[in-house]
């Protein structure tokens, strides 16, 4: 196998991210992954420990790249400091956690369909505090979108949507989408400092608020520590994935996705994640693959191409 330049790898990396239907796609892809690795952390990992496990590994991970950007770049992130704060604790923090805590109070179900609501979230934010609007096809498109979310999370079933048993767990799931979403708008004042730099920061932040939680939320920094030798290879299996794809790549990727083609459209992918995460559960966990699952992934990805379709049309 011979050796790819590094000057070939750098422009395969730079051609990538100028293609945001990929990076978005990709993102969501590993996100959905996420959705697995959350399912074989049951029963080997505290929550709030691999919050804590995956933000440091991360902040680990890019720091040797990110020395010489963050010192060029340091006088803009002392001086918006609070931003990145901002950014690490409400996009990457605050989502996580509350996701996760209400993964023990309500349905999956529940779940997979309160989070099309990142994308209603950032359509309303964008129209009350810009006053962007959207079409009608891309209105549309949205809609269609969440119809193919709606078959896969109730299993073909629509019905099931009328009988859902709701509590604070689906409280804390919005919350969660509303946090995201306030991040996904918010990104239109991010400082322009290198990539390597700006993900540094704001990991920095997801741990500090990562930490918080647990000392506030969680069972406490003690029980953090007294976890850790107990931790076995399925857990970390966990934390490596969720370190270098859904916190690192995804991220990322989502950041210059948003840059790309703003917010609104790039929020609507996020709806990608109950069907990559299905194919991941059928994959690694041995799940069925059945005939709903079909018709939500043409659902989903036709509601994508019309709402995009529209939305370029517009622009």
């Amino acid at each position: 196998m011979t050796n790819v330049p590094a000057s070939g790898v750098a422009r395969a990396f730079d051609a990538l991210m100028h293609r945001p239907y990929l990076l978005l796609v990709l993102t969501n892809l590993f996100w959905g992954g996420n959705v697995v690795a959350g399912k074989l952390a049951v029963g080997h990992i505290d929550a709030h420990t691999l919050m804590i496990l995956r933000w440091t590994g991360a902040l680990l991970v890019i720091l040797p790249f990110a020395v010489a950007p963050l010192r060029r770049d340091w006088a803009t992130i002392r001086q918006k400091w609070w931003l990145y704060l901002f950014y690490g604790t409400v996009g990457y923090a605050t989502f996580n956690v509350l996701v996760y805590v209400a993964a023990h109070l309500t349905s999956g179900v529940n779940t997979a369909l309160e989070q099309v609501a990142v994308n209603i979230f950032v359509l309303a934010f964008n129209f009350l505090l810009f006053r962007q609007r959207v079409g009608p096809l891309q209105l549309l498109g949205v809609a269609v979108t969440i119809v193919g979310v709606a078959v896969i999370a109730t299993h073909g079933d629509l019905g099931r949507i009328l009988k859902l048993d709701l509590n604070i767990g689906d409280v804390l799931v919005i919350g969660a989408c509303f946090s995201y979403a306030i991040y996904s708008v918010a990104l239109r004042w991010r400082p322009r400092t290198d990539w390597r730099s700006f993900l540094a920061a704001t990991i920095l932040g997801a741990i500090l608020a990562s930490v918080g939680y647990e000392m506030t939320i969680g069972n406490g920094l003690g029980a953090f520590v007294a976890e850790l030798p107990q931790l076995d290879a399925t857990a970390w299996l966990v934390v490596a994935y969720t370190v270098f794809f859904p916190s690192l790549i995804s991220q990322l990727f989502y950041v210059r996705g948003v840059e790309l083609i703003g917010s609104n459209r790039a929020s609507l992918f996020v709806n990608l994640i109950p069907l990559f995460g299905t194919l991941g559960s059928v994959i690694v966990l041995g799940e069925v693959l059945e005939g709903f699952h079909l018709v939500a992934a043409v659902l989903v990805a036709a509601g994508i191409v019309l709402a995009e379709w529209s939305a370029r049309r517009r622009t």
